[in-house]
């Protein structure tokens, strides 16, 4: 994990062969200096003649993936970042960088969630080492240091060496440090005394350690730093305790709407530091886990277990999870891990406000509008259900919501580019302004100069006699869309430059130019390069309207179809109506291409809600031209509820994918599942289950 007194950058130096001291020694700045130059230098120059690697690049050549891969101190490696990638002197005297009160509390804001939690947890570890000369410091993913815990006998030492809020501690920024060195790491560190890189630091000691979200992103850092002059390994070990605590309480406050699995392999353990969480959507899908729940599982990557089955987990059921919590009054009951057999003990929590309509895991209960319970942050928030592309799509859109940044939407037709826009203008602080929309391609190109600049007064035959105001003017103060901009006339792209540019439109027969105040996003799915290659779109323009290009994935692509469908379905839905989809119907709905997109499924949505006969809809309900293609997943219907148990719709789910899996060839799924074919063939028989291409004969 981390490196102690005894284990630090002095014993590293002398097994370097080169000069060391000490590490609870405080050294001068220029002994200092010459210490840390001789220490990078002779670790790169031993790389260089490593004769286990054989020909290696000289000094100057030495990468950072080299050094990466060596089995040296994180200290060494950060020295090593300092002098050859940051250009940082050891010997900077200079002041710490320091954002402005704005940009704080824009930072402090994007990880509200993450600070309520983290002041309580500050202020245990603070009252831990109360009187040891510690600050207890919380940083973003950056290293700007947003919130701090001061014990008052450091408060002078920690205002000189740079610990306030708003001042930068990143690696890049101020060398090796507790705070920046855990980030670049992405694990816990002690930085003690002459461990620091830069030699205003040395009279330090910290221990920090990252804080990571469920998509396993380092979102912040905690830290612990005074001028002791022990490097006390304990220090790190409650810094990283509280880490822990904090994940842990985000995880369980983000998803409380949500089920929540707690388990452990001991069952005394559930509710500590150590249990591993995983939320559950109501069908059973897996929504995130916490980082102890993908280790005890054996799962590296938080993606690897996202959107899978709690069946194809643990051998029990959704249902049979939930039944089994309740029945036993929320005490552990035992669940095995289908993978390696393990037994583990788990406990289901149930939402702190039941998901609307929720009837078990036959249906999916619809009701007028959005999730009342998942409530979004902002319309960004609403324009996903958890995919990771759309999740980074809409952090960056945050990010530039007070910049002003013009915004270009890439992505097949149907994907929700103006949806996206309007949720843009909708979360900044534009939102009480106008947002005007214009398709470039729908306007005929004789009319598009007019619409958009507009037109004074008898300014060609046939204009209005009161003029118009242009959709540019109409936008003044707002956001303007330009929807398929690649379709643009060359000949009206300069003009359209111009304006952008000097912020000011003259309308047709008009004389004075008006100032224009607004903001642009446009649409395209089209290949703006391409068009710039084959001279149908302006260079100019291009990079004018592309200061940041956000893609939008096709609907076919994206990990979160089945919230979606439900999502846009509840939107369909009139008032007063509660409407449900069946499972067969979901599935039918969750494997189609949807070549038409987001707009296709609203549309289809749409009619078979008009059209419907019933309440429950069901894959009759689709009109003729799908009905066809639903034919195929007449096998995989779901038989009478009554007909099976919960672990039998469990069983029968698992075994239906197994035998699309494998084309349905029996002799290859029996021998996967290490069972006789006529075993197999009873188990087919028993759970009513029918190969479509037979069952359609």
């Amino acid at each position: 994990m981390a490196e102690s007194a005894g284990n630090g950058c002095a014993v590293h130096c002398a097994a370097e062969g080169t000069a060391s001291m000490p590490s609870n020694t405080t050294t001068d700045g220029s002994a200092h200096v010459r210490r840390v130059r001789s220490v990078v230098h002779g670790r790169l120059n031993a790389g260089s003649r490593d004769p286990h690697r054989g020909e290696q690049p000289g000094r100057d050549q030495y990468s950072r993936d080299q050094y990466s891969r060596d089995q040296y101190s994180s200290i060494t490696r950060s020295w090593v970042r300092c002098l050859h990638e940051y250009r940082l002197d050891p010997g900077s005297r200079g002041e710490p960088q320091v954002v402005d009160p704005a940009e704080l509390r824009e930072r402090q804001e994007r990880l509200a969630g993450v600070q309520a939690v983290a002041k309580v947890e500050m202020a245990n570890l603070y009252q831990q080492l109360a009187g040891s000369g510690y600050a207890i410091v919380l940083t973003d993913a950056e290293g700007v240091l947003l919130n701090y815990f001061g014990d008052p006998g450091f408060t002078h030492a920690a205002s000189r060496s740079g610990l306030m809020q708003g001042a930068v501690w990143s690696e890049r920024a101020q060398g090796t440090n507790g705070m920046g060195t855990c980030l670049v790491e992405r694990r816990p560190v002690t930085v003690h005394q002459d461990e620091h890189y830069l030699s205003r630091h040395i009279g330090l000691s910290c221990a920090g350690a990252p804080i990571f979200d469920h998509h396993g992103e380092v979102v912040a850092a905690l830290d612990a730093s005074g001028e002791s002059r022990l490097a006390q390994q304990h220090t790190l070990a409650l810094v990283s305790m509280s880490v822990q605590m904090i994940e842990n309480r985000v995880f369980l406050d983000q998803f409380r709407h949500d089920y929540i699995l707690r388990f452990h392999n001991r069952p005394e353990f559930i509710g500590t530091l150590s249990e591993g969480a995983i939320a559950l959507s109501p069908e059973g899908k897996v929504l995130a886990a916490t980082r102890y729940a993908l280790f005890q599982l054996g799962i590296a990557r938080p993606a690897d277990i996202v959107g899978r089955d709690i069946v194809g987990i643990f051998n029990s059921s959704f249902a049979g999870l939930v039944d089994s919590t309740v029945r036993r009054a929320f005490h552990a009951v035992p669940i095995f891990h289908i993978k390696t057999g393990a037994r583990f003990y788990g406990v289901m929590l149930p939402p702190v406000a039941p998901p609307a309509g929720h009837r078990g895991a036959g249906r999916s209960e619809l009701k007028p509008a959005l999730f009342a319970e998942q409530a979004a942050a902002s319309p960004l928030d609403a324009l996903h259900a958890g995919d990771a592309a759309m999740v980074a799509n809409v952090r960056t859109a945050k990010r530039t919501l007070e910049r002003n940044v013009a915004l270009l939407l890439r992505g097949e037709t149907g994907t929700g580019k103006e949806l996206f826009a309007r949720a843009v203008h909708r979360s900044g602080p534009r939102a009480d302004k106008p947002f005007v929309a214009i398709n470039c391609a729908a306007l005929p190109e004789p009319l598009i100069e007019s619409e958009l600049f507009g037109y004074r007064a008898g300014a060609f035959t046939g204009a209005s006699k009161d003029g118009a105001r242009g959709k540019l003017l109409q936008a003044n103060g707002g956001t303007l869309f330009l929807d398929e901009i690649g379709d643009m006339p060359v000949t009206l792209q300069a003009r359209l430059l111009r304006v952008l540019e000097e912020r000011e439109v003259q309308p047709l027969g008009s004389e004075t130019p008006v100032p224009l105040d607004i903001r642009v996003i446009s649409a395209t799915h089209c290949d703006l390069p391409q068009k710039i290659a084959e001279g149908h779109f302006r260079e100019d323009l291009y990079y004018r309207l592309q200061g940041l290009t956000i893609l939008l994935p096709p609907l076919r692509e994206r990990t979160d179809r089945r919230e979606l469908i439900l999502r846009i379905a509840r939107e369909e839905v009139e008032a007063g109506s509660a409407i449900e989809l069946d499972v067969p119907l979901l599935a039918f709905l969750e494997r189609q291409r949807w070549p038409g997109n987001l707009r296709q499924l609203r549309h289809l949505l749409r009619a078979m809600l008009a059209l419907r006969d019933d309440d429950v809809l069901t894959l009759h309900d689709l009109p003729a031209e799908y009905r066809a293609a639903s034919a195929a997943t007449i096998g995989t219907e779901a038989p009478p509820a009554g007909d099976l148990n919960p672990l039998e719709n469990a069983e029968r789910k698992a075994l239906i994918e197994e035998l699309q899996r494998h084309s349905w060839n029996i002799s290859i799924v029996a021998r996967r599942l290490n069972m006789s074919r006529n075993t197999l063939y009873r188990k087919v028989q028993r759970l009513n289950i029918q190969n479509p291409e037979k069952a359609l004969h």
